[in-house]
C-alpha cells in the first residue's frame, strides 16, 4: 500500500510538472539524468503558475498534503512570497466522510446514542476538513452546539504520508537550489508533531477552554464554551456561534463595520496572547477567524479551532 501510495504521489508531481521546481542542472548522478531526460518532460505544464500547480497537486494529494499546505504557506522565512502566496489559498474543502459514520463514532466514543445525547442532531455536515467534520446539534437544555468529529481512520493515513513525505523531503534537500536552508526533513518532522497533536480534541477543547479564560468579557475576542460532559477524545462539542468570516469584506462593510478599529484589535489581540498570555492561536487562517457584528462599530473577533497553539 505504501509503495502504490508513493507511486501516485509521483504521478502528480509529473502530472503538475512540479519537476521543474528542481535545480535538473546541478543534479548528478542517476536523478540529474532522470530529471533532465525524463519522459514526462514531454508533457506541457497545465500552466505558467508553478505556485498554482503546487496548490492543485497538494489539493488532489488529500487531508493530510493539504494540511501541510497551509503550514508551509506560514513559512515565509523559508519560501518565495509566490510559492507562499498560493499555498495560503488552500482551504479546508474535503469532501465530507459519510454521516452514518460520523453517529457511529460518536454513539462509540460518547456510550449512547445520539438522540439520548442531543434533542437534534444535523446529520448533514456543516463544514468538513483535513482533520476532523463538524455537524450541528441542540442539547436537551437548548444550547446551540457544534459537534466536531474526527475523520475515521485518519492516523494510519497520516503515518503512511508523514513517513512518504520524509522521503521526497530529502529528495528536495538534496536536489531543489537551496534545499539544505529550506530544512525540509525538520519541517516534516516539525508538521508530524502538531498534525498528531491535532488528532486530539481533547487537547484542542483544553485549548479553547484556556483561551477562553484568558479572554473572559474581553470586548476583543470571543472564544466558543466547552461542554465536556459530551467531549472525549474523538469529539468536541462546543458552542455554536454567528459570525461573519474575516475576508468577507463586502458583508463586513455592509453591516457598517468599523474596519479601522477591526484592524487595531486584530493587533492587539495577537500582542496580547504572545506578550501577556504566552500562549496563542497559531492556525489563524482566515477560515478559523469570524467577526460578531452586533455593535459594527465595535466589532469583536470570534476564534475558532484551537487544535494548534
Amino acid at each position: 500500500m505504501g509503495l502504490r501510495r508513493l507511486f501516485y504521489i509521483l504521478w502528480v508531481i509529473i502530472k503538475y510538472r512540479l519537476d521543474e521546481l528542481a535545480d535538473t542542472e546541478s543534479a548528478k548522478g542517476l536523478p540529474g539524468f532522470i530529471l533532465r531526460h525524463g519522459p514526462w518532460r514531454l508533457r506541457k505544464a497545465p500552466s505558467d503558475n508553478v505556485g498554482e500547480r503546487l496548490r492543485l497537486a497538494l489539493e488532489e494529494l488529500g487531508p493530510v498534503f493539504i494540511k501541510f499546505g497551509q503550514i508551509l504557506s506560514t513559512r515565509r522565512d523559508l519560501l518565495p512570497d509566490h510559492l507562499a502566496d498560493e499555498l495560503a489559498k488552500l482551504q479546508d474543502q474535503v469532501p465530507a466522510f459519510p454521516s452514518d459514520a460520523a453517529v457511529e463514532l460518536i454513539e462509540t466514543s460518547l456510550g449512547k446514542p445520539v438522540e439520548q445525547l442531543f434533542a437534534s442532531f444535523e446529520r448533514q455536515p456543516m463544514a468538513s476538513a483535513s482533520i476532523a467534520q463538524v455537524h450541528g446539534a441542540v442539547l436537551h437544555s437548548g444550547e446551540e452546539v457544534v459537534v466536531k468529529v474526527v475523520r475515521p481512520g485518519i492516523q494510519p493515513t497520516i503515518e503512511k504520508d508523514v513517513r512518504l513525505m520524509f522521503t521526497l523531503a530529502g529528495l528536495v534537500q538534496r536536489y531543489i537550489p537551496d534545499g539544505k536552508r529550506l530544512r525540509p526533513i525538520e519541517v516534516v518532522e516539525d508538521y508530524r508533531h502538531t498534525i498528531i497533536d491535532e488528532l486530539d480534541l481533547q487537547r484542542e477543547g483544553a485549548n479553547t477552554s484556556q483561551l477562553r479564560r484568558n479572554f473572559e468579557d474581553s470586548p476583543l475576542l470571543y472564544v466558543p464554551q466547552v461542554y465536556w460532559d459530551y467531549s472525549c477524545r474523538t469529539v468536541l462539542v462546543m458552542e455554536r456561534i454567528d459570525g461573519i468570516p474575516v475576508t468577507d469584506i463586502e458583508q463586513l462593510n455592509a453591516q457598517g463595520t468599523n474596519m479601522k478599529m477591526l484592524a487595531e484589535r486584530g493587533v492587539e489581540i495577537f500582542f496580547t496572547q504572545v506578550f501577556r498570555d504566552n500562549f496563542f492561536h497559531a492556525d489563524m487562517h482566515p477560515g478559523n477567524i469570524f467577526v460578531d457584528v452586533t455593535h459594527p462599530h465595535r466589532p469583536r473577533y470570534i476564534g475558532l479551532d484551537f487544535g494548534i497553539v
